[in-house]
């Protein structure tokens, strides 16, 4: 009988991860229940992927305020220090902030308008419109924005990110002041010492600064990228993709997946013959239209992955095929002549007409988005998801 269904997710259901646990084998025994549970086979090319917050736990991957701090301290010493371009998020940076603030004595806060990185607003950018300002070339002082835009809260947390960023500072001891702008060079205006706190822009941000007569300039990822008395750490991303985890913690993104992702795959080969697709993912790749925040708040989608989940996809636009290369067919006919075209189809279809459409994205990027609109942010309780039908196209 002819497959009626292509591509098919389900989030697994694991137990609780903590500290120690052994995430391989606990993720080559959730595959392996769940396919017996649910009644469906192993196959090769299938792929499981599983959310990088519960390896990070595994591995207890944690540091505290302090830690960061000690940190901070150490890199900074007494020097004033400019905070720049951090996002809005009380989860995936106020902790930081806590722990930034504790280790100086003043902090210069330049966050970006009207929006940060990845999206949360601080103002409607048509309120800049009526306002009259660009934010390309205006800096403002706190009181500057307050004047023009008074005081907005995040329509999703209802959080003012300005008070609540500038209260955190000044509960740790520090001074704060609190400037908006969209240039880099603004933040040496008030100290030449700076941490910048983008994620996806930091590379040039430093460089800029870094060409402009900055005296001392690191980033997130410069911030716990060894232990801190023996604490957690990231050697590749330091503070970047962490998360808040109690008051005065937060957990880091995970270390060292690649063997990870390889262990399993090599397990579930031994167990079942096959050949299974691994990846560890955080934030997927997406933006909401409605909140116009772009999700990835991570440094990459995925920390670690197969060998067979490197490139992009290779597939043809089914509708661009009936409108224009088989537009005369019908029925059985056009079905007919789109499978052979795909069997037939060129290994490289950059830049063919017949791709025009299909998404031009990483594998990685796809499928760790895929993942985390499964499993979610909540109790879903589903860390890990399990795809089958991927690779698949319309002849099989």
């Amino acid at each position: 009988m002819e497959r009626v269904v292509g591509t098919v997710v389900r989030g697994l259901r694991g137990p609780i991860i903590n500290k120690g646990d052994n995430i391989e084998e606990i993720v080559v025994n959730t595959v392996l229940n769940t396919a017996k549970v649910e009644g469906f086979s192993i196959q090769n090319r299938d792929i499981v992927t599983i959310t990088e917050s519960v390896v990070a736990r595994a591995q207890g991957n944690y540091a505290t305020i302090d830690d960061i701090a000690t940190d901070i301290k150490s890199k900074f010493g007494e020097e004033t220090i400019g905070v720049t371009f951090p996002i809005l998020s009380r989860n995936r940076f106020a902790n930081c902030l806590k722990g930034i603030a504790k280790g100086t004595k003043n902090v210069v806060l330049m966050l970006s308008y009207p929006s940060d990185e990845v999206g949360n607003h601080l103002v409607d950018i048509d309120d800049l419109d009526i306002k009259g300002i660009n934010p390309w070339t205006d800096v403002l002082s706190e009181a500057d924005f307050r004047k023009h835009f008074g005081y907005n809260k995040h329509r999703f947390t209802g959080v003012d990110y300005i008070d609540y960023y500038k209260s955190l500072i000044e509960a740790e001891g520090a001074n704060c002041e609190v400037i908006f702008s969209n240039n880099a060079k603004t933040i040496l205006d008030f100290t030449k010492n700076v941490l910048t706190c983008d994620i996806h822009s930091r590379f040039r941000t430093k460089r800029i600064l870094t060409n402009n007569g900055a005296k001392n300039v690191l980033g997130l990822d410069d911030i716990l990228k060894e232990s801190i008395n023996g604490s957690g750490f990231n050697e590749a991303y330091g503070l970047l993709g962490s998360n808040k985890a109690t008051e005065d913690s937060v957990k880091l993104f995970p270390n060292n997946c690649q063997p990870i992702v390889d262990s399993i795959q090599a397990k579930l080969k031994e167990e079942t013959g096959k050949t299974v697709e691994v990846m560890v993912y955080g934030d997927g790749a997406f933006k909401d239209p409605v909140g116009k925040i772009w999700e990835l708040a991570d440094p990459v989608v995925s920390p670690g992955y197969t060998a067979g989940l490197d490139g992009t996809p290779n597939e043809v636009k089914l509708k661009y095929l009936a409108d224009n290369n088989f537009s005369h067919l019908r029925g059985k006919e056009l079905k007919q002549a789109i499978s052979e075209y795909i069997q037939n189809k060129n290994e490289d279809l950059v830049g063919a007409m017949e791709a025009q459409g299909t998404t031009p994205r990483r594998l990685t990027d796809l499928i760790g988005s895929l993942s985390d609109l499964t499993s979610g942010s909540g109790d879903k309780g589903t860390p890990m998801i399990y795809i089958q039908g991927y690779f698949d196209n319309y002849t099989k």
